[in-house]
Order: structure tokens, then C-alpha cells, then sequence
């Protein structure tokens, strides 16, 4: 079992939803950023999803594709992501970690070489936006035989046609994107979310957890009342860019994780 496997064991033991926390790498440095993430387990998240900054995020809103500007002109760059994860994983901590990004910076290191790297950093999944099922060939498989999970995407726009699919291949949990747009775009709705979590856990034995558009405790319980968990990543970031200390960040992260907890 990977680590994400074994946190969400844990988590159904306790009766508990999850709470999937993502910043980005280097944001706004990284001395800062690897504080933040450090502090994370602490402050209640179950599991961590650190953004490797890209040039081109189309997914992404403003909120982190700011973020990714500020990271790369501060000298972001992969290898130095994978260093953030192994400084947490130098102070013992189990906490999983699902690197979340695009593909061409993984391609530029080259697969083979990025997944023994990342094996090695202690990330436990990824999550590449831009990779379709159609080319599971290119990563997935290959992360999977290196025992990485891939995590993949479902959006309102997935059918019933399509789901099976997104679902093949997928491990450690299933990412349901709660609005049709880019992150950060509109508030996530409870109640639109609810019948779509059914849907794909009609299908699947994973995990479904909730993200985009939760950017308070309240929408997060809310969420987590009908999924497994949420995510909650631009609303963190805003937090950063606005120069809060870290201490700051750490305390409106767990107060998201409180939240999602009461779910």
C-alpha cells in the first residue's frame, strides 16, 4: 500500500474525511514555501499537493498561476521542488505528497530519470493535468510500475460514456472537479457536487475527493459532508500572496482542515 493508500485506511478507521491541501513550490520563495509545507501535517492535512511551477498552467486560474510566476522567477525549477519534499520527509513525517503540475517539465527531465527522482524525494502520487487517459503509455503506467499512484481528474463535463475511461488506471483517490472552469473561478456548490461524487463511486472503490472552489471552512465541511474530502489550493495561495506570515497561512490551513474534518 502506498502512503495515500494508508492515509485513507487511517481516515476511514477514524470515520474521518480528508483534507488535501495544495500550495506551489518556491511561492513566494522557497525558504517560505518549505516552511509552509513543513508546518502542513501540523496544521491538520492529511495529504499534501505541491504544485510544480509551469509556464503555461492552463487548468489554473490567476490566484496560482501567479504563484507559478513568482516561484519560476525566483528560480523554481523541478529538482528543487523534489528538494522541498525531501526536506519534510527528513523530519520523519509520513504525510503523503502528490506532486500536481503539467507535463512538459517531466518530460524535460526525462520520465525514467523524474520518476526514480521523485520515488527517491518521497512523492506518493501525481497528478498531471494535461495527460489524458489516451496516453497513459507516456506516465501513468510507468508511474504505477515505479509505485507511484496517478491520480486523475473528473470534471462536470465527464459522462457516463467517458468516466470509465478517466477511472482506468486511476489510483489513490479520484480527483472531482467541482465547477467547469479553471481553479479558483465560482464557489463549489454542495449540492451539485453531491450526485457526482455518487455517480463516480457507483464506478469506482476509490476515494472521491472535491476541489476548485472552496476557499472557506464552512464550503469545506460542506463538501466533505458529501465526498470523501476536499482540496482546497487557491484560497491558500491568496493567503501567500498577500504576504501573510507563515504562522498566518498555517492557521487559516487548519481552520479548512477543521472544517473538512466536521464533515
Amino acid at each position: 500500500m502506498s502512503r495515500i493508500d494508508t492515509k485513507f485506511a487511517q481516515l476511514r478507521d477514524q470515520n474521518r474525511k480528508a483534507f488535501v491541501a495544495y500550495v506551489m513550490a518556491g511561492d513566494p520563495n522557497y525558504e517560505t514555501s518549505r516552511d509552509i509545507v513543513l508546518g502542513l501535517p501540523a496544521a491538520g492535512v492529511d495529504i499534501i499537493e505541491l504544485g510544480l511551477p509551469f509556464t503555461d498552467p492552463m487548468a489554473d486560474g490567476s490566484t496560482i498561476q501567479l504563484a507559478g510566476q513568482r516561484a519560476l522567477e525566483g528560480g523554481m525549477t523541478l529538482n528543487r521542488t523534489l528538494d522541498i519534499a525531501r526536506e519534510l520527509r527528513a523530519t520523519g513525517d509520513e504525510t503523503p505528497i502528490v506532486l500536481m503540475g503539467y507535463y512538459n517539465p517531466i518530460y524535460s527531465h526525462g520520465v525514467d530519470k523524474f520518476l526514480v527522482d521523485a520515488k527517491e524525494a518521497g512523492i506518493d502520487g501525481l497528478i498531471v493535468v494535461d495527460l489524458p487517459p489516451e496516453e497513459d503509455d507516456e506516465l501513468c503506467i510507468p508511474a504505477q510500475k515505479a509505485g507511484l499512484n496517478f491520480i486523475r481528474l473528473a470534471t462536470p463535463t465527464t459522462d457516463d460514456a467517458r468516466l470509465p475511461r478517466v477511472l482506468t488506471n486511476t489510483s489513490g483517490f479520484v480527483y472531482y472537479v467541482s465547477i467547469t472552469g479553471i481553479t479558483g473561478a465560482a464557489a463549489a456548490q454542495a449540492s451539485d457536487v453531491a450526485p457526482e461524487v455518487a455517480r463516480i463511486k457507483a464506478k469506482t472503490d476509490l476515494p472521491v475527493i472535491v476541489g476548485f472552489g472552496i476557499r472557506t471552512p464552512e464550503v469545506a465541511q460542506s463538501i466533505a459532508n458529501v465526498a470523501d474530502g476536499a482540496v482546497v489550493g487557491s484560497a491558500i495561495v491568496s493567503e501567500i500572496a498577500a504576504g501573510k506570515p507563515v504562522e498566518d497561512v498555517l492557521a487559516f490551513v487548519k481552520s479548512l482542515a477543521d472544517g473538512a474534518h466536521r464533515g
